[in-house]
């Protein structure tokens, strides 16, 4: 489905919607491990025996889990936000949007994105942390600033969503992208800090929009969060199509195509590729959630897992953690379990 608007008619009416749900996405619950909990664009990792999980927030939300099914708030990874982000973005208040948590180099890779509302002045930080245990002696996170920025009327893309993707060789591509010309690709440094030189660029998703529409709005072209998941010879590029951040009337799905190569073309189960605007359905909403989207994919103990938020019907549209068991059919493709959302 796809809702054309014209952003700065539409702004007023929806601002405080898109600020209540994306910006201030995850009430915190302080006291203790809890089964259902609030999170915005969920990303995991393991560490020692512990799951790790950061979310969109003030400072980046995180939560700790033993078992993947109950939840414990930890400290947010930054008390107030770096002074590089007032500089890229004006008057901004703070909130962290989808970060991305990954282990190189014997350090943590946390990549988050700073934004202005509906627009492409946004930028892709990086924070590094020797431990990920709010414990222990070594946990300090280490800003390193921008990664990339994106610029109204100079980019038609959005330096949000960020996730870090290796290939078949070890090299580290970041993989982003928001409405506007969809999801981009370029190969990192060595250091996990700024594109390689010569800097090679890639389109892998987008959807349709008008040559004609000024260079500043995002919309039409509804597609965001992309997500790369390695398996069986297979690169497999998740993103989430149409709108989050709107509690009940939120209508985000989950989407996927794959590759053999980790730079594309990504293709649907059609054959349709993803730049072209194709893309397979992995889960859609119900009446329970209207809206899901915004995943990530890992292994944990030998079985696939996809991590999401859905927006809950019951609780005011609030967007809630899922966790849910990742199949695979007999041609490869994805398989999740609808009753996820009953």
């Amino acid at each position: 489905m796809k809702i054309r608007m014209a952003w700065p008619a539409a702004a007023a009416a929806i601002l405080a919607i898109v600020v209540a749900g994306c910006a201030n996405a995850a009430p915190r619950s302080d006291d203790g491990y809890r089964a259902d909990i609030h999170v915005h664009d969920p990303t995991m990792i393991e560490a020692n025996g512990t799951y790790y999980l950061f979310g969109t927030g003030d400072g980046i939300e995180v939560h700790s889990s033993k078992d993947l099914k109950t939840w414990k708030a930890e400290p947010r990874v930054f008390a107030s936000p770096p002074a590089w982000t007032h500089a890229i973005v004006p008057d901004y208040q703070g909130s962290m949007w989808a970060p991305d948590i990954s282990f190189h180099h014997g350090r943590y890779y946390l990549y988050y994105s700073v934004s202005a509302i509906g627009k492409n002045t946004s930028a892709i930080g990086l924070v590094t942390n020797k431990t990920l245990d709010p414990a222990s002696p070594d946990y300090h996170w280490v800003d390193h600033g921008p990664v990339i920025r994106s610029i109204p009327y100079r980019d038609l893309w959005n330096a949000i969503d960020p996730n870090l993707a290796l290939d078949d060789d070890g090299t580290p591509y970041l993989v982003f992208g928001s409405f506007w010309g969809g999801v981009k690709m370029f190969r990192l440094d060595a250091a996990l800090d700024a594109p390689a030189e010569p800097q090679q660029w890639y389109t892998l998703a987008k959807r349709e929009r008008d040559i004609f529409v000024d260079d500043a709005e995002p919309e039409p072209a509804a597609i965001e969060a992309p997500f790369i998941f390695h398996h069986n010879g297979w690169y497999y590029l998740f993103v989430s199509w149409d709108y989050c951040c709107r509690g009940i009337d939120s209508t985000y799905k989950i989407v996927v195509g794959r590759s053999r190569s980790i730079t594309g073309p990504y293709v649907d189960r059609s054959g349709k590729e993803m730049a072209q605007g194709g893309g397979t359905i992995v889960l859609k909403g119900n009446a329970n959630y209207p809206g899901v989207g915004h995943n990530s994919a890992y292994t944990f103990g030998g079985q696939d897992y996809l991590v999401f938020h859905a927006y809950d019907e019951h609780d005011h549209g609030q967007s809630k953690l899922k966790v849910t068991p990742m199949h695979w059919d007999h041609d490869g493709w994805p398989l999740i379990d609808p009753h996820v959302l009953d």
